[in-house]
Formats: C-alpha cells, sequence, structure tokens
C-alpha cells in the first residue's frame, strides 16, 4: 500500500472546510516530484463563505482599539514561534527548500516582521486637528480599507503570507488569504495557528480565511464584491490580470511583481566582495526572489576578473533537498517552471557564453545547477526577462552613463545595488538607478522598518515599514463647524 496523502482543507470561519463541490488539486514535493496531498479546488461557493466571515467579522475587528489588534498580533508571532517546527517540516515539504537555510534566513524574519507590525498597528494617525478655513476645524481619520482579499505566490509561501496578513489585521482589516496552489501546506497551518490565537482572545473567527485554489480562485476572490482591496505578489501577467478585474469596481490594487536587478561593479568596487554578495543574492532560494542579482554589469576593466571569480564561485555552490545542511539552495517549485528556466538557456544566443552551470542536476526533483552566463547584449531574451532561476548574466559597459542606461532598460523596477568605494558614485548611482530599492556595496538584505516595492511592471505599493501598513488603511477628512 502507498503512503496515505495530507489532507490539506480551507479555513472558513474559524472551520476547517473541504471545497463546497469536494474538487481537490495535488500538491507535489518539488525535491522529490512526489504527490503528497491534496488540497481543496476552491470554487465560488467556497469564496463567497469566505467573504462572507470575513466581512461579518471586519466591524468588530475595525472598531477593536490598536491596543487590542497589537495584543492579537502579537500572540500570533508567539504561537507561530512555538510550532516553528511544525511550520519549518510544511514548509520545506511544500518547497523542498533546505530545512537549517530555511530556519536561519526566513523563520526568523517572519516573525520580527510580524512583531513589527504589532508595534505599528499603534502608530497610526492622521494630520493633527487645525483651522484650515475660518470658522471650520479639520482633523483626518485613518481608517482600515475592509475586507482584503490576498493572493500569496509560491517562492516565499510562508514569508508572502506574513506580508500579507500581518499589515492587513494590524491595520483593523479582515483577510481571505489564497496560498498558490502548489505550495499550500504551510497557509492551511497558519491559518490553524491564527485561528486558535483569535479564539483565544475571543475575536470574531471570521477575522483570518484561507481559501485554497488555482487562479480561477484566485479571480473569483478579486472578482467578489466584498473586498475593498485586492493584493497579490506574483506574476506581472497574473498582476496585469488582477489589476484590469479589479478595476470593474474600482478595488483598491497592491501590487509586487517581478524583477529584473541589475548589480552594477564599479572598477573601484572590492572585486572578492562583490562576487561573495552577488553570488549569494543571485543563487538564493534557487533565484526564485524577484529581487534576486540576476543581471550583473561590470566596468570593462574588471569584467574579465570578475567573471572568472564569479564563475569559481558559482561552481562551489550546491543545490540538494531539504535533508542535506551543505547545501545553498532546493529545487525550483515545478515542472513547469523548469522547463521554463531551461528554455531560457537553450535560446542563447551564439554570442552568449554558459561559463558553469546550465543544467539539471539529476533525474529526481526539480534541481538546476548555479549558472553564469556572459557575452551578453542588453536585448538578448534573458536580459530583458525575468528568469527566476538560479541564473546570473553579466554584461560589460564602458562608463557611469552606459551603467545607468543597461540598468534601466528593462520592464521591471523592483531592486538594484551598486559596488563602489566612491561615496559620490554611490549617492548619483542611487539617484539615477529606476528601482524601489538601491543597494551599496550589498544586495537582498530586508528589514521590517524599510519599504519593499517597485516601480514599472514591477507593481506598486509597499510591503514592509510604516509605509506598508498605510497602504492597507484609507483617510476620512472631518469637518465641523466652530
Amino acid at each position: 500500500m502507498g503512503t496515505e496523502l495530507r489532507r490539506l482543507r480551507n479555513y472558513i470561519d474559524g472551520e476547517f472546510r473541504d471545497a463546497a463541490d469536494g474538487r481537490t488539486t495535488e500538491v507535489v514535493n518539488p525535491a522529490t516530484g512526489e504527490v503528497y496531498a491534496t488540497a481543496p479546488l476552491s470554487a465560488a461557493a467556497d469564496v463567497d463563505a469566505a467573504m462572507a466571515a470575513a466581512e461579518a467579522a471586519f466591524p468588530a475587528w475595525r472598531d477593536a482599539t490598536p491596543g487590542t489588534r497589537q495584543t492579537a498580533v502579537l500572540k500570533i508571532a508567539d504561537a507561530i514561534e512555538r510550532r516553528a517546527g511544525e511550520l519549518l517540516a510544511a514548509e520545506c515539504e511544500n518547497t523542498g527548500k533546505p530545512l537549517e537555510l530555511t530556519r536561519q534566513e526566513e523563520l526568523p524574519m517572519m516573525l520580527d516582521q510580524i512583531r513589527f507590525f504589532a508595534g505599528a498597528a499603534r502608530m497610526l494617525e492622521g494630520k493633527s486637528a487645525g483651522e484650515y478655513m475660518e470658522g471650520m476645524t479639520s482633523f483626518v481619520r485613518r481608517e482600515p480599507v475592509g475586507v482584503c482579499a490576498q493572493v500569496a505566490p509560491w517562492n516565499y509561501p510562508m514569508m508572502m503570507a506574513v506580508w500579507k496578513f500581518a499589515p492587513a489585521l494590524a491595520a483593523g482589516n479582515t483577510v481571505v488569504l489564497k496560498p498558490s496552489d502548489t505550495t499550500p501546506a504551510s497557509t492551511v497551518l497558519l491559518a490553524e495557528i491564527i485561528g486558535g490565537v483569535l479564539k483565544e482572545l475571543d475575536l470574531p473567527a471570521g477575522i483570518f480565511n484561507v481559501v485554497c485554489g488555482d487562479r480561477d480562485t484566485g479571480r473569483l476572490m478579486v472578482e467578489h464584491r466584498v473586498p475593498a482591496m485586492a493584493s497579490i505578489t506574483g506574476s506581472v501577467r497574473a498582476g496585469m490580470e488582477v489589476a484590469g478585474s479589479a478595476a470593474k469596481d474600482v478595488k483598491r490594487v497592491h501590487l509586487e511583481l517581478g524583477g529584473k536587478a541589475p548589480c552594477v561593479v564599479f572598477e573601484d568596487a572590492d572585486i572578492p566582495a562583490a562576487v561573495e554578495g552577488i553570488r549569494d543574492g543571485g543563487f538564493f532560494n534557487a533565484g526564485q526572489d524577484c529581487t534576486a542579482a540576476t543581471r550583473v554589469l561590470v566596468h570593462e576593466s574588471v569584467h574579465d576578473e570578475f567573471v572568472a571569480a564569479l564563475t569559481k564561485a558559482a561552481a562551489e555552490v550546491k543545490t540538494g533537498d531539504l535533508g542535506d545542511e551543505d547545501c545553498f539552495y532546493g529545487p525550483l517549485n515545478n515542472p513547469t517552471h523548469l522547463e521554463k528556466v531551461t528554455g531560457f538557456i537553450e535560446r542563447l544566443p551564439d554570442h552568449a557564453k554558459v561559463e558553469t552551470g546550465g543544467h539539471r542536476v539529476g533525474d529526481r526533483g526539480y534541481f538546476f545547477a548555479p549558472t553564469v552566463v556572459s557575452g551578453l547584449r542588453q536585448d538578448d531574451e534573458i536580459v530583458q526577462n525575468e528568469v527566476f532561476g538560479p541564473v546570473i548574466t553579466v554584461q560589460r559597459f564602458t562608463d557611469e552613463a552606459e551603467a545607468v542606461r543597461y540598468a534601466n532598460d528593462v520592464e521591471y523596477a523592483l531592486a538594484s545595488s551598486v559596488w563602489t568605494k566612491d561615496h559620490a558614485r554611490a549617492m548619483r548611482m542611487s539617484r539615477a538607478l529606476d528601482f524601489g530599492c538601491v543597494w551599496i556595496n550589498t544586495h537582498i538584505p530586508l528589514v521590517a522598518e524599510m519599504p519593499h516595492g517597485g516601480f514599472k511592471k514591477s507593481g506598486y505599493g509597499k510591503d514592509l515599514s510604516a509605509y506598508g501598513l498605510e497602504d492597507y488603511t484609507r483617510v476620512k477628512h472631518v469637518m465641523t463647524a466652530l
């Protein structure tokens, strides 16, 4: 007999439920390529139920004091920390990520981010009252938006769930959250943990709901009459569809989409430090990160030295499954994505050179070798489009102006980095680079206090920071006659 599959379920109004019509999807561990669970394939009836629960719970949660919301969110963080082992196991089976790396790099950040938003819940305030018209006093109320329909991606299922629900709940909104259909396990467990905290505090169960499903499920959520806001982290294509659907009834939209981060390495850079930082920033999480250091621009005078050093460093990077403590990253998420990443390499132009990697690793799971490609031109497909895999491209530039032109000449504008010892140059580049984040002599660190979000086709709205919290609020002007 085969091993019985785990049965994941929706979490609606404090109860675990199957899809109303009984449909399910299979969930695959990408490290093995084997099915380990089933999850609901939710349809209109399930979305209706979740939205009704969130709508009914909203008035009580909206009217709760900031202190009450802070207490609840802090207790959620504490409960997650107590059950960290279960969450890590679910996340690593979800994604195939190395267990110890996820324990060290993701869980502490998640807890810190939740606790940050718990504190920020008590800092929301409007403009101070004043008389801006004779005989009238004005003040500003900052209020929660309402029910939020949220769609999380598969690259960081657990952490991106936090980026969605933590600011929304802290600001006083209620949530219907859909995880990716390939990675629902850790989000369903989060629902159990959060539901337990709400019950302990005698708060409405409908404050937080999880609906599993596919792209059509997400579309039903965004188009539903109840949500006042739709938030998605995903591809540009998905973001454009969400924005179009939300436009039909003028919903607020929060989009965190793709990236094609340039790393500009000048001739005076600390080359060993740049190689190490770009290698780690490019291959972390198998490059499945919208801020990944994917596109390196190197001054021509140090280009060959840099390529040789990066190639050597990349070849030493190890990929492997969740139990391998020595590996730096795990598999790609699914076979379709493996095919996509492989396709970029297969379609490389003749002038490109694969310095290392460029191939699948093993025949079990969806592992791909750390890859460096040089000899590229600005209009090459792999330079212009997001690969979302462990692939770093390298181009050469002649001067600062050309570096800026190449860096900005893509449709994405999320993150970037500059590597130089010249402070004035770093400041000029930070102004000239058209990206939501510019790192200087580092790449990829994030902190809860600072905003994360891009421009152009990377979307709009901010995650993390007080700006992220404000995105989940609305501003009301109140004027009274004296």
